[in-house]
């Protein structure tokens, strides 16, 4: 028997607050590359999917709580750096009505962004570049690194993606954490060419690009160079394009009540690569996304209980 497949998911994972500004609080933990991991773990668990999380903590209580808790959910951590000083960034999440999200961040100094701050090629991640199967990171991954820490991650990418392992970019676009937009354009035109699986939310692209047109939009995505794209529409069906076919259509789950929407392309990420590295086809894979984002924007926080969505995890057929 082979080794299982190893997947590392790369960014930041930050405390989360829940409530309303001098209200009551609730306290837990969040963060896009750190959603999907978690999503990754639970789906992958049947085939028996290896999944770890690289960030960047502080020497504090706080992030030696997230990093339990992370452990809890079958993350592997050894890719973690530690930072004396540091402290994880901070978050709060409002939500109205609709169950649509307002965000307040506190992260400027997060130990997340110093991930790369030491000599080249000595960060756990870069020391285990030959042991890793798959790597996921985010438009947001990029974001809250400085520039020579993109320079690393980005010959890391090549370096997997050189091999034959898969690289997996979603472009999770938050214009408030780059300098300007031509910046960020120049980021994601970078890793989405390196990567070999491109995940995409198309309102992310239209503010990314500024373009109001979402057909024109769509069709500049899908001419993206990655072998393997998926378009995330909201409620509109998912599209799948691998390379020399045509798009295909695959329909998104009926919800009818909305309670958060936070981490709901997250969750689809997580289904989506757990299924598509079992061996699983991209139309099903995308099914399995959207099955998966329909029951976590039914309950509240990024990351829902397990019990919640265990009838969703089962080995791929």
């Amino acid at each position: 028997m082979g080794r299982p497949v190893r997947v590392v998911s790369f960014g930041e994972c930050m405390l989360e607050l829940q409530g309303q500004a001098f209200g009551d609080m609730r306290q837990t933990y969040g963060g896009d590359t750190l959603n999907t991991a978690v999503y990754l773990a639970r789906c992958g668990a049947a085939t028996g999917l290896r999944v770890d999380y690289a960030t960047a903590l502080g020497d504090d209580t706080l992030s030696s709580g997230l990093l339990e808790r992370w452990q809890a959910e079958g993350l592997g951590t050894g890719l973690v750096r530690r930072l004396a000083g540091k402290l994880p960034g901070l978050y709060l999440i409002e939500l109205d009505g609709r169950g649509e999200r307002r965000f307040s961040y506190w992260r400027d100094q997060a130990a997340a962004r110093a991930y790369f701050d030491t000599a080249p090629g000595d960060t756990p991640l870069e020391r285990e570049a030959d042991h890793i199967d798959a790597l996921y990171l985010s438009g947001i991954s990029l974001a809250i690194l400085p520039p020579a820490g993109r320079e690393r991650l980005a010959a890391l990418a090549g370096r997997l993606r050189a091999r034959g392992a898969t690289v997996a970019f979603d472009n999770n676009y938050r214009p408030r954490l780059w300098a300007d937009p031509d910046t960020a354009r120049a980021a994601f035109s970078r890793f989405s060419a390196l990567a070999s699986i491109a995940l995409v939310t198309l309102d992310d692209e239209q503010a990314l690009w500024g373009e109001s047109d979402a057909g024109v939009q769509l069709t500049r995505t899908l001419a993206l160079p990655c072998p393997e794209l998926v378009v995330k529409r909201g409620a509109a069906a998912t599209l799948v394009r691998l390379a020399g076919q045509a798009p295909a259509e695959v329909p998104t789950e009926r919800v009818d009540q909305v309670v958060d929407t936070t981490a709901a392309g997250d969750s689809f990420a997580g289904g989506y690569l757990a299924a598509r590295l079992a061996g699983v086809g991209a139309e099903a894979a995308a099914a399995a996304g959207n099955r998966l984002a329909a029951r976590v924007v039914q309950h509240r926080g990024a990351v829902i209980p397990a019990a919640a969505m265990s009838d969703l995890i089962a080995a791929p057929r």
